[in-house]
């Protein structure tokens, strides 16, 4: 039987200092806010209350539980098969994301929905835009190739009233066009984020998945065919080129909305790909490029940023986009 207010660890201590999602996940109370997640907490060695993290089903109730107890959202489903982000990670790329347009503004983060935000990619998950709504109240338009993704997340937005007036859910019909033909000439985005597919093909996504259970010596359990890690559609997880060609392409592409756009950024899993996207940003005139490292237990990703504006024309428009 799992101790009463017992609590099971979620990531280490190198969150960035604003996220919630500090030390160790309180599931007593996340099943209060969803008790859902209930029959899914079991004793671990210790005797603590955990969940199997290898179970999808699992994860995705955890998910939903945290969804409802700290951003008050009330229905959270994802199709089979679809990405199940790890939460806390993706609530640092918001916290990140928001650091840089602080940078313009005295240091503090702006809020309100006239911060206007564009999620490249945002899956049926539809998580970035929920994160970033709930905790800076900002405006999200989210796009995404996979009609089945685009409908999902649509559905979630529609299904809560907390954010149906945040966020609105844009197809793209085109895998080739990340901001031509979704960026249209009224738009001004303060922020583009991305969590781009990173890997070349169908079968290095399985077998990088199949290479972490086996390292982690587990196997895994659920119903995903190739049981990718958090699960994904192939949209998510590859491209051809994989992650490096999708990001030249976003970048080339990125110059064309050079007044749009305050700052654009993306995640960068691998680490070996940051000096060739540099000289890539160097070459499209790109005036600031940030890169910035973030760190969950042990895993190291990188937020890379770039923008066209020098700091003075940021500093107008926040002046223009953000003061009342």
């Amino acid at each position: 039987m799992a101790k009463s207010g017992s609590t099971t660890t979620s990531k280490a201590p190198q969150l960035h200092p604003r996220n919630v999602h500090q030390g160790r996940y309180n599931l007593q109370a996340l099943t209060s806010s969803h008790p859902a997640l209930a029959p899914f907490i079991r004793d671990n060695p210790k005797g603590d209350a955990t969940i199997d993290f290898t179970d999808d089903k699992a994860v995705l109730c955890l998910n939903a539980a945290l969804l409802a107890h700290y951003y008050q959202i009330k229905y959270w489903q994802i199709p089979d098969g679809y990405l199940c982000p790890p939460i806390p990670g993706r609530v640092d790329y918001i916290h990140y994301a928001a650091d840089l347009l602080a940078r313009s503004n005295q240091q503090i983060p702006p809020q309100g929905r006239r911060v206007k935000v564009l999620d490249i990619g945002c899956g049926a998950n539809c998580i970035y835009p929920i994160i970033g709504a709930r905790t800076y109240g900002w405006q999200f338009i989210g796009t995404d190739i996979d009609v089945i993704a685009a409908r999902s997340a649509e559905l979630i937005v529609q299904s809560n009233r907390s954010i149906s007036k945040h966020i609105q859910i844009r197809f793209n019909a085109s895998a080739d066009d990340i901001f031509t033909n979704v960026i249209q000439p009224s738009d001004r985005f303060s922020l583009t984020l991305c969590n781009p597919p990173f890997h070349a093909s169908q079968q290095e996504a399985e077998s990088g998945s199949q290479r972490k259970w086996r390292n982690l010596n587990i196997k895994p359990k659920g119903t995903h065919k190739a049981h990718l890690n958090f699960g994904g559609q192939a949209s998510e997880l590859w491209c051809e080129g994989g992650e490096q060609a999708f990001l030249m392409r976003m970048i080339q592409q990125s110059a064309r909305f050079e007044s749009q756009v305050c700052w654009f950024t993306s995640l960068v899993s691998k680490d070996k790909n940051i000096p060739l996207l540099k000289k890539q940003l160097q070459r499209v005139g790109a005036a600031q490029t940030q890169v910035i490292s973030m760190s969950q237990g042990q895993k190291i990703s990188r937020l890379l940023a770039w923008s066209f504006m020098d700091k003075k024309a940021q500093e107008e428009w926040a002046l223009t986009h953000w003061k009342n």
